[in-house]
């Protein structure tokens, strides 16, 4: 069982930064995945940026990549994802998700399916 929950969604204009928080509970992190997804109005959910808790290895959606961090603070069971260069197309309600028991040897995946856990999504809204 893993209960998530986001904060730090709020508007921003065009070329700011945001920071997003994901604080996780869980039986044991040792072999948990998170990640973040998002949709913006009309669309489908789509991954953004997922982290392997205990090793640290992260993987991006291309449309992010070099403008978005995610990372964990172990002390805080929390992940962040930290937005940079927003631009109005990055606009969206943002989910942090989650799926245990994922090995060393088992691939991150990057469709919504893989996940079991979600949080109920924080709103990010990118001006121009």
């Amino acid at each position: 069982q893993v209960q998530l929950a986001e904060s730090g969604g709020g508007l921003v204009q065009a070329g700011g930064s945001l920071r997003l928080s994901c604080a996780a509970s869980a039986r044991t992190f040792s072999t948990l995945v998170v990640g973040w997804f998002r949709q913006g109005p009309g669309k489908e959910r789509e991954f953004v940026a997922a982290i392997r808790w205990s090793a640290l290895s992260t993987s991006y959606a291309n449309s992010v990549k070099g403008r978005f961090t995610i990372s964990r603070d172990n002390a805080k069971n929390t992940v962040f994802l930290q937005m940079h260069s927003l631009k109005s197309e990055d606009t969206a309600v943002y989910y942090c998700t989650a799926k245990q028991g994922v090995f060393t040897t088992t691939p991150v995946q990057f469709f919504k399916g893989w996940y079991d856990y979600w949080g109920q999504g924080t709103q990010v809204t990118v001006s121009s």
